[in-house]
Protein backbone atom coordinates (compact mmCIF):
# COMPACT_ATOMS: atom_id res chain seq x y z
CA UNK A 1 0.00 0.00 0.00
CA UNK A 2 3.04 2.26 0.26
CA UNK A 3 3.26 2.42 -3.52
CA UNK A 4 -0.19 3.99 -3.83
CA UNK A 5 -0.72 6.74 -1.23
CA UNK A 6 -4.09 8.08 -0.21
CA UNK A 7 -3.78 11.23 -2.33
CA UNK A 8 -3.27 9.14 -5.46
CA UNK A 9 -6.39 7.15 -4.57
CA UNK A 10 -8.30 10.42 -4.21
CA UNK A 11 -7.11 11.63 -7.64
CA UNK A 12 -7.99 8.30 -9.24
CA UNK A 13 -11.51 8.42 -7.79
CA UNK A 14 -11.90 12.03 -8.92
CA UNK A 15 -10.87 11.22 -12.49
CA UNK A 16 -13.17 8.18 -12.51
CA UNK A 17 -16.07 10.32 -11.31
CA UNK A 18 -15.35 12.97 -13.95
CA UNK A 19 -15.10 10.30 -16.64
CA UNK A 20 -18.50 8.84 -15.70
CA UNK A 21 -20.02 12.33 -15.59
CA UNK A 22 -18.56 13.07 -19.04
CA UNK A 23 -20.20 9.98 -20.54
CA UNK A 24 -23.48 10.86 -18.87
CA UNK A 25 -23.35 14.34 -20.40
CA UNK A 26 -22.36 12.95 -23.80
CA UNK A 27 -25.29 10.50 -23.82
CA UNK A 28 -27.66 13.26 -22.69
CA UNK A 29 -26.56 15.49 -25.59
CA UNK A 30 -26.84 12.69 -28.16
CA UNK A 31 -30.31 11.82 -26.85
CA UNK A 32 -31.35 15.47 -27.11
CA UNK A 33 -30.08 15.68 -30.69
CA UNK A 34 -32.39 12.85 -31.70
CA UNK A 35 -35.29 14.11 -29.55
CA UNK A 36 -35.35 17.54 -31.21
CA UNK A 37 -38.00 17.49 -33.95
CA UNK A 38 -37.17 21.01 -35.13
CA UNK A 39 -33.73 19.96 -36.43
CA UNK A 40 -33.50 18.61 -39.95
CA UNK A 41 -31.71 15.38 -40.69
CA UNK A 42 -28.65 17.31 -41.86
CA UNK A 43 -28.68 19.39 -38.69
CA UNK A 44 -28.80 16.28 -36.53
CA UNK A 45 -26.02 14.68 -38.56
CA UNK A 46 -23.88 17.82 -38.25
CA UNK A 47 -24.28 18.07 -34.49
CA UNK A 48 -23.67 14.35 -34.09
CA UNK A 49 -20.47 14.49 -36.16
CA UNK A 50 -19.27 17.50 -34.16
CA UNK A 51 -20.02 15.78 -30.85
CA UNK A 52 -18.36 12.50 -31.89
CA UNK A 53 -15.32 13.88 -33.74
CA UNK A 54 -14.52 16.69 -31.30
CA UNK A 55 -16.29 15.41 -28.19
CA UNK A 56 -15.27 17.97 -25.58
CA UNK A 57 -15.58 21.00 -27.81
CA UNK A 58 -18.71 19.64 -29.52
CA UNK A 59 -20.58 18.98 -26.28
CA UNK A 60 -19.66 22.34 -24.78
CA UNK A 61 -20.65 24.19 -27.97
CA UNK A 62 -23.93 22.25 -28.06
CA UNK A 63 -24.67 23.14 -24.44
CA UNK A 64 -23.93 26.82 -25.06
CA UNK A 65 -25.93 27.06 -28.29
CA UNK A 66 -28.86 24.74 -27.53
CA UNK A 67 -28.80 24.29 -23.74
CA UNK A 68 -32.02 26.23 -23.04
CA UNK A 69 -33.96 24.28 -25.65
CA UNK A 70 -32.50 21.08 -24.23
CA UNK A 71 -34.19 21.76 -20.90
CA UNK A 72 -37.47 22.72 -22.56
CA UNK A 73 -37.50 19.53 -24.63
CA UNK A 74 -36.84 17.48 -21.51
CA UNK A 75 -39.73 19.15 -19.66
CA UNK A 76 -42.03 18.58 -22.65
CA UNK A 77 -41.06 14.91 -22.77
CA UNK A 78 -41.77 14.51 -19.05
CA UNK A 79 -45.18 16.16 -19.46
CA UNK A 80 -46.05 13.87 -22.38
CA UNK A 81 -45.07 10.83 -20.32
CA UNK A 82 -47.11 12.00 -17.32
CA UNK A 83 -50.14 12.65 -19.54
CA UNK A 84 -49.83 9.20 -21.10
CA UNK A 85 -49.64 7.59 -17.66
CA UNK A 86 -52.62 9.64 -16.44
CA UNK A 87 -54.70 8.63 -19.49
CA UNK A 88 -53.76 5.00 -19.02
CA UNK A 89 -54.71 5.05 -15.35
CA UNK A 90 -58.03 6.75 -16.09
CA UNK A 91 -58.74 4.25 -18.85
CA UNK A 92 -57.81 1.27 -16.67
CA UNK A 93 -59.67 2.54 -13.60
CA UNK A 94 -62.71 3.75 -15.52
CA UNK A 95 -65.96 1.88 -15.82
CA UNK A 96 -64.87 0.16 -19.00
CA UNK A 97 -66.58 1.06 -22.24
CA UNK A 98 -69.86 2.07 -20.57
CA UNK A 99 -70.15 5.87 -20.73
CA UNK A 100 -71.43 7.72 -17.67
CA UNK A 101 -74.78 9.49 -17.63
CA UNK A 102 -73.02 12.87 -17.61
CA UNK A 103 -71.18 11.93 -20.80
CA UNK A 104 -74.42 10.78 -22.40
CA UNK A 105 -76.21 13.99 -21.40
CA UNK A 106 -73.44 16.14 -22.85
CA UNK A 107 -73.51 14.11 -26.06
CA UNK A 108 -77.30 14.49 -26.29
CA UNK A 109 -77.04 18.25 -25.67
CA UNK A 110 -74.46 18.55 -28.43
CA UNK A 111 -76.74 16.66 -30.81
CA UNK A 112 -79.64 18.95 -29.91
CA UNK A 113 -77.48 22.07 -30.38
CA UNK A 114 -76.36 20.88 -33.82
CA UNK A 115 -79.98 20.21 -34.77
CA UNK A 116 -79.55 16.48 -35.24
CA UNK A 117 -82.35 15.76 -32.75
CA UNK A 118 -85.40 17.80 -31.83
CA UNK A 119 -85.97 19.23 -28.34
CA UNK A 120 -88.73 16.64 -27.81
CA UNK A 121 -86.38 13.78 -28.68
CA UNK A 122 -83.80 15.31 -26.35
CA UNK A 123 -86.34 15.42 -23.47
CA UNK A 124 -87.37 11.80 -24.10
CA UNK A 125 -83.77 10.58 -24.18
CA UNK A 126 -82.92 12.65 -21.10
CA UNK A 127 -85.90 11.23 -19.17
CA UNK A 128 -84.99 7.71 -20.22
CA UNK A 129 -81.34 8.25 -19.26
CA UNK A 130 -82.10 9.69 -15.83
CA UNK A 131 -84.68 7.02 -15.00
Amino acid sequence: MDDYPLLNLFWTMLWLFLWVMWFFLLFKVVTDIFRDHSLSGWGKAGWLILVLVLPYLGVFVYLIVRGKGMGERHVAQVRENEEAVREYIQKAAGSGSVPSSVDELSRLAALKDKGDITPEEFQQAKTKLLA
